[in-house]
């Protein structure tokens, strides 16, 4: 080989980071696809043919007739005329576009790495393992949609959440690879406690409850902050049972907001802990780093409330919650390794 084996590294970094900068935008485009309310325009899953849009009037117009074919259109958007067709179209279909331009940015580097045996060992086996769950999003993706074309005119929001979270799995899996890549010179800490790992996992979650609140549309009730409408706790809450975590509007609008808190005073609690205790710079940092995304992250939660929820500050709130995220995987890979002396 010509390069070093740091040098290989160094590179197959890189190419992550590009991928998971473009799955960054895809879990943005893919929020914005949901707040307009795109998700089911295209009513058919053509993973080849589906590259090439609607060319001219007439094929636009057949895309149009097979949209009317189904619950959203009859039972909501009835009025819609071919202009307002092609705008929610357009969303879904750069969302299924950049889908397979992900495939193609990840696939092709990984056979040209690999021939060139750049990949070291033991890292092929988590690459592959990150392209079989690409190919599961498409499929998830797809799976989530054909929930909203039966009889209901919107998408599961269990499908939806299983969707944004296998999203965010891959792109924390990737961001970890990249962690590891960059930091070859640093080992595992045998001893220290594993509760960073539990941190990413409250975040994760927490993720995972926005999720539930963008597929019931749950950020629309309750517009005021720190009080939801007159009281701290929404009337009926938990009045279903458990079940009403998920499928009662107000409860899932709770639930976020409270896990909110949760993850504010244990991400606060933690940078205080890191910055007294803790000499490593690099840990240090990342814990800066964590605090400032945390803050930046509820305050948008708030205004999105506030703004009842404007396209742009809810993008921004969704965008917020993968900073965070990152933030939280760097802090917890900086605080279990170690540089070697």
């Amino acid at each position: 080989m010509l390069q070093t084996v740091d040098q290989n590294d160094r590179w197959v970094a890189r190419w992550l980071i590009v991928c998971a900068a473009v799955i960054f935008g895809m879990i943005l485009l893919g929020g914005v696809t949901r707040l307009t309310d795109s998700g089911l325009s295209m009513v058919e899953w053509k993973p080849i043919l589906g590259i090439v849009p609607p060319l001219n009037e007439a094929e636009w117009q057949v895309a149009f007739d097979k949209y009317k074919q189904y619950p959203e259109f009859q039972k909501v958007n009835h009025q819609m005329d071919l202009e307002g067709f092609k705008y929610i179209f357009m969303y879904e279909y750069l969302h299924r576009v950049l889908g397979r331009l992900i495939g193609m940015l990840f696939f092709f580097p990984l056979v040209f790495f690999a021939l060139r045996g750049m990949i070291k060992q033991g890292l092929m086996p988590k690459l592959l393992g990150l392209l079989v769950l690409g190919g599961c999003q498409g499929l998830m993706g797809w799976f989530m949609v054909k929930s909203g074309l039966i009889d209901r005119p919107d998408v599961s929001q269990y499908r939806l959440t299983a969707h944004l979270g296998l999203a965010v799995l891959i792109y924390g899996y990737m961001v970890w690879l990249i962690l590891d890549l960059g930091a070859s010179h640093r080992s595992w800490v045998a001893r220290l406690p594993r509760w960073p790992l539990a941190l990413v996992g409250v975040v994760f979650f927490m993720i995972l409850t926005g999720g539930f609140v963008a597929g019931t549309d749950a950020g629309f009730v309750y517009p005021t902050w720190p009080m939801m409408g007159e009281t701290f706790t929404p009337p009926g809450l938990y009045e279903h049972g458990a079940v009403s975590a998920f499928e009662h509007v107000p409860t899932i609008q709770f639930n976020h907001r409270m896990l909110a808190y949760l993850v504010l005073v244990l991400v606060i609690a933690t940078v205080a802990r890191t910055h007294m205790s803790n000499s490593d710079k690099r840990s240090r940092r990342a814990a800066s780093f964590l605090g400032l995304a945390v803050i930046v992250q509820v305050m948008l939660g708030i205004s999105t409330l506030l703004t009842h929820v404007q396209i742009p500050v809810a993008a921004a709130h969704q965008g917020g919650a993968i900073v965070l995220f990152t933030a939280v995987l760097a802090f917890a890979h900086a605080r279990l390794t170690r540089a070697h002396e």
